[in-house]
């Protein structure tokens, strides 16, 4: 990363700001008028908003390719650190949401159970959504900077 242009770290913060974005206010840990919630905000809520800002930020940064780079990128490793971004940013919008207003854990386990049960769980899936998308990030990385072999 310490070789990364500028231009692709200006695109980390961008799509930083987005990730969070779209993580922060259908979640209404960002205040909006069009989103709210039944239940408080966790203080835990924010710095999780945070980390996976800059972990989707600099992810996305990753598939942007510098202007000499002409060679393909390894398929399989690809769609692992693609799908393992998304499972991460998905799990964080669960993790960080008002447990009553999702619709998917209210008709699962009511309203009761979606307090008692799944509220608790919330942490634990906050910790998983970064995981997730660390180990993104780090294949991402990882191949980087490879020596490609021509066909």
């Amino acid at each position: 990363m310490a070789r990364w242009p500028r231009r692709r770290w200006l695109i980390a913060a961008l799509s930083g700001l987005a990730v969070a974005a779209l993580v922060a206010l259908p979640t209404a840990v960002i205040p909006n008028p069009v989103f709210g919630r039944s239940v408080d905000v966790t203080w835990w809520s924010y710095p999780v908003v945070i980390v996976t800002g800059i972990l989707g930020g600099l992810l996305f940064a990753t598939y942007v390719r510098d202007p000499g780079d002409t060679g393909p990128e390894p398929e399989a490793e690809l769609d692992q650190a693609s799908k393992l971004g998304m499972a991460g940013t998905l799990v964080t919008f669960f993790a960080v949401g008002c447990p009553v207003c999702n619709k998917l854990v209210l008709l699962a386990l009511g309203a009761t159970g979606a307090v008692t049960w799944f509220a608790p769980v919330q942490p634990f899936l906050a910790l998983a959504s970064i995981v997730l998308m660390m180990l993104a990030l780090r294949i991402r990385l990882r191949n980087d900077r490879v020596c490609r072999v021509p066909a």
